[in-house]
């Protein structure tokens, strides 16, 4: 039973009352104060302020940063930029129905690309313009612009496709009076900014322009990469040559400016959150006058013919710096600063115009010829082949093989007995035809392919430029390899595919003759052949070429320098190296092959070693080469060059190294064609 008087519960004070009550009081007088404030925000005072709020509508836009100069090693200029002014849209113009139907585009372009070959059906047109407002904004931009509607709705579309939320560039390098009329009449189009831009200038136009290379927008393949992290859509980058290379001390570092805007999009105020910081000047190892005499003598002498294309480099043997590097057909970049269609870019660098952008002095694989018969003679002095001294009896042709295959010099012309030094100067193909046959059947091994690859053949010299070729230093092994892939490519066709001459033909002793005379299957870029005589002038350093020297600022003053890589060795016989070097000097005198081409030339002062090639490509012309060096204490060089179709060694190829080699020299730039007419 519950005990009453224990169940009771104290009465409530007169003060616990008090204070409950003041309490209550005071949580009423602030919740009525909030309430109050809220319906004074919404109800009174919402309308201002959502006019205050349509009226800070914040907007940060790209202040593109001015790439650095590329300059030559005495500081003159070869790329710059200029100011200009670039026409852009903001996406978030345009209608919802254009950004849906641009998405809807891309999806379908997408699965098309995904498909087989043969199978994608036709090309999806792009869409006209979602809405017929949209459709009359482009038709009063487009003749402001001078370009027409379509080409604004193509750029538009492919733009949202590639980045949506990115500004689209419509125009670059408006003419002031349009960049006028646009602030001018700004409401007419709604959307369009004008922007300042800094556009690559090239006073020198053609000059060099493989080198340098081009910049453009970075693509979004391009965003993923590690090396453009935390780069954005739209920034302009390296795209070849040098760009590209130091692409990471040219760009610079984008600025931002924040812009007030209403909700019309019309600014209000702006102001600057953070400043472009400008890219670095790269300084190159190139000489402005070399450059310009190698590339005046080329074009020289494919203009008035012989010759169709060709490429020259220039290089200190000592260290790899590459003092000119040119190819012929060029072009100037500046053309690629601003937005092309396909049509007129098919036009100035298609196949028919000669593939321009293509770097023939890295990318240009051809057979060698003669130029490289110093490897065969390195290979059997080495192998034990032959001795300096020793003679082979050249009767104009020899037969070679089981099937008795003949083999001859040019125009069947007879030498006699004659050594290596004395096979160098006349370029006796009999001599090294036969070296390729005993070292193919009387030694192990393969040495004349071992040589080949010691001295930089059949891999990237690792200069400076991306998209070097490595070439070809054909082999057993590699001649299976050819085979095979013939045979799967004839098996799904049905038909010859051309990767092979016969299907399992095997290595022949005439693939090690043609190799010695540099003929066959054999594949080398200029680049590699000059790196080749380098090693031979500087007595077996295989140096790595290299274009860049030093990072700068803009007041020219060294910011850091330009690491371009050890060189590897190979080791020499100082009395196999002096016998080829004898007859590499005797060829540019007395009746050596490029001996007329150096007449008057002054050999005591600046002696050149140096060898004619002319290497068969049927059906086209035989190819000119010439490779010489001089190893003159301030200012040694060696020099390669080619020239497609352009006959005799002595002929096309060599009296470019001679005038080059005048302007290095400071010596007259004498140009004349030689009359050697050997392989």
């Amino acid at each position: 039973m519950i005990d009453p008087v224990q169940d009771r519960r104290p009465p409530i004070t007169p003060q616990l009352a008090l204070r409950v009550a003041v309490f209550g009081g005071l949580a009423f007088v602030l919740f009525a104060i909030i309430f109050f404030r809220l319906w004074y925000l919404q109800v009174l005072s919402g309308d201002q302020y959502l006019q205050q709020a349509n009226n800070n509508k914040v907007r940060v836009t790209r202040i593109p940063a001015p790439r650095g100069a590329i300059v030559d090693r005495n500081g003159q200029v070869l790329v710059e930029n200029r100011v200009a002014t670039i026409v852009q849209m903001d996406p978030e113009s345009l209608p919802v129905a254009e950004r849906t139907q641009a998405a809807t585009w891309g999806q379908q372009v997408t699965s098309r690309g995904r498909r087989p070959k043969g199978k994608q059906g036709p090309r999806i047109p792009i869409p006209p313009p979602a809405t017929p407002e949209l459709r009359g904004r482009f038709a009063r931009l487009s003749g402001v612009l001078g370009m027409s509607a379509g080409t604004i709705q193509d750029r538009v579309v492919q733009s949202l496709v590639l980045a949506s939320y990115a500004n689209i560039t419509v125009k670059v390098d408006v003419p002031l009076t349009v960049r006028n009329y646009l602030l001018e009449h700004s409401e007419a189009f709604p959307g369009i900014q004008v922007e300042k831009t800094y556009l690559r200038s090239y006073p020198r136009h053609s000059l060099a322009a493989q080198l340098v290379g081009t910049v453009g927008e970075i693509s979004p393949q391009e965003l993923k990469l590690q090396r453009f992290r935390g780069v954005s859509a739209g920034t302009i980058v390296g795209k070849e040559g040098i760009e590209r290379t130091y692409d990471r001390y040219l760009r610079g570092v984008d600025g931002a400016t924040r812009i007030t805007v209403d909700a019309m999009g019309r600014p209000k105020g702006q102001g600057v959150a953070r400043a472009p910081v400008p890219g670095r000047q790269v300084k190159l190892s190139l000489d402005l006058g070399l450059q310009q005499a190698g590339q005046s003598a080329l074009s020289r002498v494919i203009n008035s013919g012989p010759g169709t294309a060709g490429a020259f480099v220039a290089m200190d043997p000592t260290d790899g710096k590459v003092l000119a590097m040119g190819s012929y057909p060029s072009y100037d970049p500046s053309v690629l600063s601003r937005p092309i269609t396909n049509a007129r870019y098919a036009q100035l660098f298609g196949a028919s115009a000669g593939a321009p952008r293509f770097n023939r002095a890295t990318q240009g694989l051809y057979p060698t010829g003669s130029i490289f018969k110093p490897i065969t003679a390195m290979a059997a002095l080495t192998s034990g082949v032959i001795t300096p001294g020793t003679t082979i009896n050249d009767p104009g042709c020899i037969k070679i093989g089981t099937a008795g295959q003949q083999f001859c010099n040019a125009k069947n012309k007879s030498n006699g007995t004659l050594s290596l030094r004395r096979a160098l100067q006349v370029s006796s193909d009999v001599f090294f035809y036969t070296l390729g046959r005993d070292l193919n059947n009387n030694v192990t091994g393969l040495p004349l392919q071992t040589w080949a690859h010691k001295l930089g053949l059949g891999a990237t010299t690792g200069i400076d430029l991306p998209d070097e070729f490595k070439g070809t230093v054909p082999d057993p092994k590699w001649r299976e390899g050819r085979n095979r892939l013939e045979a799967q490519c004839r098996k799904k066709t049905g038909h010859p595919c051309g990767i092979a001459d016969g299907t399992n033909r095997p290595w022949t002793v005439g693939d090690n003759v043609n190799l010695a005379v540099g003929q066959g299957d054999l594949q080398a870029t200029p680049l590699q052949m000059a790196t080749v005589y380098a090693t031979l002038a500087n007595g077996g350093k295989v140096v790595r070429p290299h274009l860049g020297m030093a990072v700068e600022d803009a007041n020219s003053s060294l910011v850091q320098k330009i690491d371009s890589g050890a060189a590897r060795r190979v080791k020499l016989d100082p009395g196999y190296l002096q016998a080829i070097t004898d007859g590499l000097h005797m060829a540019t005198m007395g009746d050596g092959t490029s001996a007329d081409v150096f007449a008057g030339w002054n050999q005591s002062a600046f002696p050149v070693y140096g060898k004619t090639g002319t290497a068969q490509r049927y059906p086209k012309n035989d190819q000119s080469w010439y490779v010489c060096y001089v190893p003159n204490q301030s200012k040694p060089i060696v020099i390669a060059v080619t020239v497609e179709e352009g006959g005799f060694g002595a002929v096309g190829a060599a009296p470019i190294a001679r005038y080059m080699l005048g302007q290095w020299f400071g010596q007259k730039k004498v140009f004349k064609a030689g009359t050697s007419q050997t392989r």
